[in-house]
């Protein structure tokens, strides 16, 4: 290995041999880590008192799923644990690979099994996997065929079926730091078969850092990138911001699905439906949509705005976003793109309220510390006749039985006064409910 330059603190400069050789791997997988010593982050996993370091000491690895966004070490850590066990290793992606290959894997399992070797079978995308693909995997995972490992970077609870679920262990990973973006990429340039024939420098780090938004993949492609714009024989590498940027003009993309553009766009969204702008919500979802995003993430997004930002002010709301979201089970794209386009205008437009979501989180702010509160004696189910006779049920008021179908009654805990934690607004349906309840709880709904 070349030692490092001495202008290495000031320009983060790298130098080697000015020989030069051609490699067909992109650079990203030249260098990936092949121990857990050399990650950079996830120190949580991989670090003294991690899982993973503590699985692989031990020789054993149950099945698991890495969720974390994209350049955060998913397949790194599934290959080291494979190469560390000294297990086979088999790889799909869920993005273009069917039953067929699975059974086909689960085969292979099968004949590494009878030679005396295990196998880990790692499915990327694993979210992506239809409930019949996931379904063939329980088996082989019961009769330990394989030990599965699934990455994904959407939420498994919501995209892995529980079947499946139950019989992995799920671990999150987190974007790197700046701090371990510029490891990698100092690791990188120091250890790389290729460029460290050369002498590179990048004066403005902090630049490529952010691009990166804590993925090392993007860092190490963004550099890749400008180096091949400049001349074969060039040794004395210095890759200032506008090589940089004249690189990434070509190939960052408009809209990356796990970086920072994700979660930016679908802030944009929200906040344009929260502000009932429906043209700019409209722009914000078509942006999403060419860019490739996942027309359920949107719809789900959209099921939980309709609870949080709109509630009672239109009930309705909803009820179309439910029916939307299994519009988009049923039909796809490009056709389910007028159904989403209804809700979110509908959305958008539609009057705002978030009492009823305040109105959950002070509750179980406050029921956190009343759990051992007991249920008055009247409000308690009575189905025998020992709890008929102990008090249970006695004295409970049908509201049926009264005029407006409405009576006052304690339905609180003992020995709490009532509140008012729902506290609707003026708009939509929610300004009928607020003058129902000022008549039916006057004392608690007083006018502010």
């Amino acid at each position: 290995m070349p030692d490092a330059p001495s202008s290495q603190s000031d320009l983060f400069g790298f130098s080697g041999s000015p020989e030069r050789a051609d490699y067909f791997q992109p650079f990203a997988e030249r260098v990936r880590p092949r121990t857990l010593d050399d990650m950079a982050g996830q120190q949580h996993l991989v670090g003294p008192d991690g899982p993973l370091r503590k699985f692989l000491a031990g020789n054993q690895m149950p099945s698991m799923i890495f969720w974390g966004p994209p350049g955060s070490g998913k397949t790194t850590l599934a290959e080291i644990c494979a190469s560390s066990l000294n297990y086979r290793f088999e790889q799909l992606s869920a993005i273009d690979s069917g039953v067929k290959d699975v059974r086909k894997a689960l085969e292979n399992a099968e004949k590494s099994r009878r030679a005396g070797h295990r196998t880990i079978l790692f499915i990327d995308e694993i979210h992506r996997f239809s409930k019949s693909q996931q379904d063939t995997l329980l088996h082989a995972i019961e009769q330990g065929l394989i030990v599965l490992i699934g990455a994904t970077t959407e939420n498994p609870s919501f995209e892995v079926n529980g079947a499946l679920l139950s019989r992995m262990q799920v671990y999150i990973l987190k974007p790197l730091a700046p701090e371990e973006i510029e490891s990698v990429i100092k690791r990188a340039l120091l250890e790389d078969r290729m460029f460290n024939a050369l002498s590179i420098t990048i004066p403005d780090l902090d630049f490529l850092i952010e691009f990166s938004g804590g993925d090392a993949r993007k860092a190490l492609n963004a550099i890749e990138a400008a180096i091949a714009l400049l001349p074969a024989d060039a040794h004395e590498i210095v890759l200032a911001r506008e090589v940089l940027e004249h690189a990434l003009q070509h190939s960052a993309p408009l809209y990356d699905k796990g970086g920072d553009s994700h979660y930016d766009i679908i802030s944009a969204f929200i906040k344009s439906m929260r502000g009932s702008d429906p043209d700019a919500a409209l722009f914000w979802l078509a942006r999403m949509l060419q860019g490739g995003e996942d027309p359920k993430f949107i719809a789900r997004r959209m099921v939980i705005f309709a609870g949080e930002d709109i509630g009672n002010a239109d009930p309705y709301a909803i009820t179309l976003a439910v029916s939307v979201f299994h519009a988009v089970e049923l039909i796809g794209m490009p056709e389910v793109r007028i159904n989403l386009a209804q809700a979110v205008t509908y959305l958008a437009s539609a009057p705002k309220s978030n009492a009823s979501y305040q109105g959950i989180n002070e509750a179980m702010s406050e029921a956190k510390s009343m759990q051992d509160l007991r249920v008055p004696l009247h409000l308690r189910n009575a189905p025998t006749k020992l709890m008929k006779d102990e008090g249970y049920g006695e004295g409970y008021q049908y509201p049926h039985s009264y005029k407006g179908n409405f009576v006052q009654q304690q339905y609180f805990p003992e020995g709490i006064n009532p509140k008012a934690y729902y506290r609707p607004g003026e708009e939509g349906r929610e300004k009928y409910i607020k003058e129902r309840l000022s008549l039916l709880w006057s004392e608690r709904y007083r006018p502010s």
